[in-house]
């Protein structure tokens, strides 16, 4: 399993810690330090839609120009994430084929018993 995300993101540092606390086992990749291939996100995208990766929550969506967040779709979008890592929601997890994001103790519970 790789748990993709940014170290000091608290979703991220919070699913890291309920992964190792109940012993699962996972390799984590840094978006900012490792960086992220177009191959990877097209999985992602393929798999969860480039709607539901994308971070309208963050630092990084509220500094994008309003011109630019108005006129987004899937190609931009796309782009965009390559560019900037730090605007796709984390952690991202890759596990046996399948994709998700974001964390819950609820899910997590249930896929990692």
């Amino acid at each position: 399993m790789v748990v993709y995300g940014i170290p000091n993101c608290d979703t991220v540092r919070k699913a890291r810690r309920w992964l190792d606390s109940h012993g699962v086992a996972f390799t984590f990749h840094d978006l900012r330090k490792d960086g992220l291939d177009a191959a990877t996100l097209a999985r992602w995208v393929e798999a969860l839609g480039w709607e539901a990766l994308l971070n309208r929550r963050g630092t990084t969506w509220r500094q994008l120009p309003q011109a630019h967040r108005d006129a987004l779709d899937a190609d931009s979008a796309f782009a965009l994430m390559l560019e900037q890592p730090a605007i796709i929601k984390r952690p991202v997890i890759e596990q046996s084929g399948a994709v998700s994001v974001g964390f819950s103790e609820t899910d997590f519970a249930a896929r990692f018993p």
